[in-house]
């Protein structure tokens, strides 16, 4: 499968990934955010605070839905609500032309619109592919810390987890190309099938360069590996920062390489549960096949509509809450709590906060319960991530304030 690729710092229709333009939405448009409408939502995040607690751990925007996608919905819902029509998705089916328009309205790379399948969330794509593509036993290396999920997702199938920490350097979060090497070659011929990259990296917030996925490319070829990159939080990569998209390297990599993306993250649509997959090796694309639809679930008509919308008509809505997240990850640097440390992200809307110096067995139930902040610990993204909790930073600026101040004073209280 061929891979264009347009010629570099070249994007046919806007500045390169990560340059914030000025936006139609100013920042007022997303500051706007009134507590008690929060605590009353019932959604995950916002329905496991109590007590008083601002919640700040999974990873959902406290943004409103993006006017395009509203619209979308509601003209659906005055349609037609029957079963769908895309039941075969060999053409692509009806996110395959959204999603190559993006790839290459946004990253200035071509991909081959039949090559996208739909799933109801990046997790059931993984779990898919990692079900046609390996057996019982088989390792799947990828870097800690890691989002729970996808650990869980590996295990439960009867694959192994075959990890390589990401370092804290005077420049950011490094991986050892290597000490990934050994750890593929130390289980043998054959035995690690799958390389699984978070490229923008959750919860890091790292955007890997070039050098860095080149390195994993060539690893990939030399040891046979499919890769499996999950690239959701590609669209929120901040300025000075440029997402590369792995098929974009080689067409040997694009042939051998399934991207996993949705809008869940930069358009705040966890809950209409729909993802797609770009599965470039033709036959773990007709292994999907043989098995998509009834077995694997499928994808529904209001998710379907609400993706093609935030991918067509969102860009704009998506600018100004860069923006906004970007203003953020700078708020939470100049206000940092007293004894954190704290490597600004290059994307996503997540801060991995180091506590070491508190002295803390776990820091998460300390700041839930002195500071009433409720955030994600990171015991959760293994044990690399003991010292750690991850803080999400989608919210208003008035709400972060109170929350880096409630922190900042629990922390205080430890000196």
């Amino acid at each position: 499968m061929a891979i264009a690729r347009v010629p570099q710092g070249v994007n046919p229709r806007r500045r390169e990934t990560g340059a914030v333009s000025v936006s139609a939405w100013p920042a007022s448009s997303f500051d706007n955010l009134a507590l008690p409408d929060l605590l009353r939502r019932d959604g995950e995040k916002w329905a496991t605070a109590q007590g008083g607690v601002l919640s700040s751990w999974v990873a959902d925007m406290d943004f409103p839905t993006a006017p395009a996608v509203g619209e979308a919905l509601r003209r659906r819902i005055g349609g037609d609500l029957g079963y769908p029509a895309w039941f075969d998705e060999s053409d692509g089916g009806p996110l395959g032309e959204v999603f190559a328009a993006r790839m290459l309205r946004r990253f200035g790379v071509e991909v081959d619109e039949t090559c996208v399948r739909m799933f109801t969330d990046i997790n059931q794509a993984m779990l898919a592919t990692l079900q046609v593509a390996t057996r019982p036993g088989d390792a799947v290396l990828l870097h800690t810390p890691a989002c729970p999920p996808f650990v869980d997702v590996i295990e439960k199938i009867g694959r192994r987890p075959l990890t390589v920490p990401l370092q804290a350097t005077e420049t950011g979060w490094e991986f050892d190309p290597d000490r990934m090497e050994r750890a593929v070659t130390s289980q043998g011929p054959g035995r690690c099938r799958v390389l699984f990259l978070v490229n923008p990296h959750n919860p890091t917030g790292r955007v890997f360069r070039r050098d860095e996925l080149e390195s994993l490319a060539e690893l990939a070829i030399r040891r046979d590996l499919l890769v499996v990159s999950d690239e959701v939080h590609a669209d929120l990569t901040y300025p000075g920062h440029r997402h590369i998209p792995f098929v974009s390297l080689s067409d040997e990599i694009a042939e051998r390489t399934v991207t996993l993306t949705s809008g869940s993250k930069a358009f705040n649509l966890s809950g209409v549960r729909c993802a797609v997959a770009h599965v470039g090796p033709k036959a773990v694309r007709e292994a999907i096949d043989e098995r998509h639809g009834l077995m694997f679930g499928q994808v529904g008509v209001l998710g379907v509509e609400a993706l093609k919308a935030a991918w067509t008509a969102g860009d704009e809505w998506l600018d100004g809450v860069t923006a906004v997240l970007d203003r953020n990850r700078r708020r939470v640097a100049e206000q940092l709590p007293e004894g954190l440390r704290y490597r600004m992200p290059e994307a996503t809307f997540l801060a991995w906060l180091d506590c070491a110096r508190l002295g803390l067995t776990d820091p998460m139930p300390y700041f839930r319960d002195e500071a009433k902040v409720l955030l994600f610990s990171g015991s959760a993204f293994g044990a690399v991530g003991k010292d750690f909790v991850r803080l999400n930073f989608a919210t208003s600026g008035a709400l972060l304030d109170e929350m880096l101040a409630r922190m900042g004073a629990a922390a205080r209280r430890r000196h």
